[in-house]
């Protein structure tokens, strides 16, 4: 028997919250020490249609720092996100009209992040347990701001576990208009668990994340946790509005190539990795002449031969050259000249015909 709060979600206009923004199908998560914007940089020479987020930055942080660093990107990152940490309306406000200003497309709150240091400031999964704080959160941005004003956040946490619990959730902050809910398929156990093993110990419960789309069909509702392929992601999309893929889309990033025509027919023609090494090489030498160290923008690129036999040597030769006063730009070349043509000119197979018919399949179930 369902929860009564989701059946009063089914015809309530209060959670028939007047969209904002597009419906993304596919993303990469925020993550902290992953995302910047050098990774983001990289990864729009893969992938142009999948929304992409920043780093979790603190309002703290953007409100008293230098928002100068802090939050300027490349206009080729876009579509971009910025995600918040904070649990205070007005210093949320304050940051969600800066994000306007400095041309984000949407903001996200982060109810998610399990961290010790995350609980004492009061925000990140631990918010969880206060869906009436975090939606007043969510009106306080959602008036000051034009932009899509979206939560991620987990199945639950600790005690609060049930599905009935996660409805709770959803139904009081999407009242309070929040256009997009992102839900980690996990629950977070905040007391007893460090963040590495609330990623992979609490069991995935993908179907409570389907149910709740059944249940509030007004609302956009994406899944995250676990996924590691774009046939997975195929499949998510049967059940949910978008999928949002994590460590494997830092690990694995040339799994994007084929990502842009999934979703779009105009874009049959996926980047070979030399593209994508000769596309960045620019990027790379305005880094050096900056100063910036080769390990800031390196270090995203170690992965892009995942499950190619040359993957280890690639990651070598470059981590054995990111030393102080080495070029990035003159270390990219050199390696590049070590993998095979047939290796760095292969492209992933995304013909029209084949991506129509998984595509299809994925809309149609």
């Amino acid at each position: 028997m369902q929860h009564q709060v989701n059946e009063a979600g089914r015809d309530d206009p209060h959670v028939m919250t007047p969209r904002r923004g597009r419906i993304w199908p596919l993303s990469i998560a925020p993550m902290m020490d992953r995302t910047d914007r050098h990774y983001r940089y990289f990864m729009r020479h893969i992938t142009r249609r999948t929304l992409l987020y920043t780093e979790m930055i603190t309002t703290g942080a953007i409100l008293h720092g230098d928002c100068d660093k802090l939050l300027p990107f490349d206009p080729l990152e876009k579509p971009l996100a910025l995600q918040l940490g904070g649990d205070d309306p007005d210093q949320l406000t304050a940051c969600a009209r800066l994000a306007e200003t400095w041309g984000y497309d949407e903001i996200n709150l982060n109810v998610g992040c399990p961290s010790d240091r995350v609980q004492n400031g009061q925000f990140g999964a631990c918010m969880m347990a206060r869906p009436d704080h975090v939606a007043a959160c969510v009106a306080a941005m959602r008036a000051a701001t034009l932009l899509p004003v979206t939560v991620k956040h987990r199945l639950g946490i600790d005690h609060l576990d049930r599905y009935e619990d996660l409805a709770h959730f959803v139904d009081t902050v999407a009242r309070a208009g929040c256009d997009r809910f992102i839900v980690h398929a996990r629950i977070a156990i905040l007391k007893g668990l460090s963040p590495k093993e609330n990623r992979t110990i609490p069991p995935l419960r993908y179907d409570d994340i389907y149910r709740l789309k059944a249940d509030f069909p007004a609302l956009t509702i994406e899944i995250n946790g676990g996924i590691t392929t774009l046939d997975q992601t195929l499949h998510h999309l049967r059940e949910v509005d978008g999928v949002m893929i994590g460590r494997t889309a830092y690990d694995n990033p040339y799994l994007f190539a084929a990502a842009d025509a999934l979703f779009d027919v105009t874009m049959s023609l996926a980047p070979s990795r030399r593209e994508v090494l000769n596309g960045i090489l620019p990027y790379l030498e305005r880094c050096d002449a900056h100063g910036l160290p080769a390990s800031r923008t390196l270090r995203h690129l170690l992965g892009l031969f995942a499950h190619q036999p040359v993957a280890k040597a690639w990651k070598r030769y470059i981590s054995r050259h990111m030393r102080p006063g080495m070029q990035a730009a003159m270390i990219i070349r050199e390696a590049s000249e070590q993998i095979p043509s047939a290796i760095l000119d292969t492209r992933p197979e995304c013909s029209a015909a084949h991506l129509y018919a998984m595509t299809t399949a994925a809309v149609t179930g």
